[in-house]
């Protein structure tokens, strides 16, 4: 059985590909996450060192966190993995789904330090891949958003077939990608079939950032499923 680490957002695509990899034979052992330089924030999502390794720990699977800038984001991303690969680690999941440049670095990535890449959400739709997160019992809230095409009202909303809908018809109407493939909304996720606990959110606030509505959780804490 080869095993994999999943690149790791704390969001619903990077869960739910690893979800699949688990159940579709690979043996996941850790997940990866980079954040930024001053150790504030992931680089993905925007979310605390602390809040991922609470939802690592929720899903009972190690984090592994590197400090980085944008410059150096390849670099240290390699480092990682060869760190991973001296644990008998052969191979990556990556949650990317129709962006043609995210897999060619994925790729390019993979090759350079001779590991196996997998991407289990390449090529669906992006309407089933909601539909399937959903269907298959994840509980993901929205935690950012562009305000150019969404309230303040979004942030902490449940990723639900009533929330698809909303999506479906900004997706109609101001073009939207439906899983936010270009940085519309990120997620973050609380709960779902590969969790050992449920995470609650005990304290937050919504914030304005360059454009950008986020929802920082400041606390969370583990509850029996």
């Amino acid at each position: 059985m080869s095993q994999v680490f999943v690149s790791w957002s704390g969001g619903k695509d990077s869960c739910l590909a690893g979800y699949l990899a688990m159940t579709g034979g690979l043996e996941v052992r850790y997940l990866a996450n980079m954040i930024t330089e001053d150790g504030k924030r992931s680089w993905t999502h925007g979310q605390t060192p602390v809040l991922l390794e609470t939802q690592a720990q929720a899903i009972g699977i190690p984090l592994v966190q590197r400090r980085t800038n944008m410059a150096n984001y390849e670099a240290e991303f390699q480092k990682t993995v060869l760190t991973l690969k001296n644990d008998g680690i052969d191979g990556g999941v990556f949650g990317d789904i129709d962006l043609e440049e995210h897999r060619q670095w994925v790729e390019s990535t993979c090759r350079k330090v001779d590991i196996t890449p997998y991407l289990p959400l390449w090529g669906k739709s992006q309407e089933e891949i909601l539909r399937e997160f959903v269907d298959l019992g994840f509980e993901a809230i929205v935690v950012a958003a562009k305000a150019e095409f969404f309230g303040e009202e979004v942030l902490g909303q449940k990723i639900d077939k009533d929330f698809i809908k909303h999506l479906e018809e900004l997706h109609r109407t101001r073009g939207i990608t439906l899983c936010g493939e270009r940085g519309e909304y990120h997620t973050f996720v609380i709960n779902g079939p590969c969790f050992q606990n449920r995470l609650k959110i005990t304290k937050s606030r919504k914030i304005l950032r360059e454009g950008v509505r986020f929802l920082e959780i400041l606390s969370a804490e583990l509850q029996d499923k």
